[in-house]
């Protein structure tokens, strides 16, 4: 009897395996800029699509991704479409297990990996601090929020050390309880439409510096 094995997609390596046709013919060119991360990148295009108007801006954010699987999809989802730039959101979610247990130096190393893996094919990265989140409404009294700032505290040195852009969302957005302030979400994670609009100038900065 014939076994039918299954292999999920544990990656989301196939989500975006279309689109990412169309935009490589022709290329993104020196032009590309990608917005690579997790369900606060995914959510970005939803709630503030203008944002992605008439730019060079290419959203590839998946909800609920780890730095672990978007390791494994750098090379597709960045790589392959030639960017200029990469900007980097992640690591909310390796904190809160969403593929299991895992450690600040586990993230920091994923997040190098992508860095290195950018600047071996002449991407220039900008690296973002996770935003503040006191509780995660799926995973409830994980007391995330000392492990968010010391992580981003990671990220600026790393960043610092070697000379790669770093867009700080924290500080502008935490609140006194090192939650993300009410007025810029409903679920103290992902930004609302007043959220956007604070992140969207800041990065912009960024990018018209580079």
């Amino acid at each position: 009897m014939e076994e039918k094995l299954k292999f999920p997609d544990w990656a989301y390596l196939n989500k975006y395996k279309n689109e990412n046709t169309l935009i490589s013919a022709p290329p993104l060119g020196e032009q590309g800029i990608i917005f690579f991360g997790d369900s606060i990148t995914e959510g970005w295009k939803k709630i503030s699509p203008e944002f992605f108007i008439a730019k060079s801006y290419i959203n590839r954010g998946i909800n609920g991704q780890t730095t672990s699987q978007m390791l494994l999809r750098f090379r597709p989802d960045v790589i392959e479409l030639k960017p200029k730039i990469v900007v980097i959101l992640a690591g909310g979610n390796d904190i809160a297990g969403n593929t299991g247990p895992t450690t600040l130096e586990t993230i920091i190393g994923n997040l190098i990996s992508m860095c290195e893996l950018a600047k071996a094919n002449d991407i220039v990265v900008i690296l973002c601090s996770i935003l503040p989140a006191n509780d995660f409404p799926w995973k409830r009294g994980m007391e995330p929020a000392d492990k968010i700032e010391a992580l981003n505290e990671l990220i600026l040195k790393y960043a610092r050390a070697n000379d790669i852009a770093y867009v700080d969302y924290f500080s502008v957005m935490v609140d006194e309880r090192k939650g993300l302030k009410a007025i810029y979400s409903q679920d103290g994670v992902h930004p609302n439409k007043e959220g956007y609009r604070v992140m969207e100038p800041i990065v912009e900065r960024i990018i018209s510096n580079l």
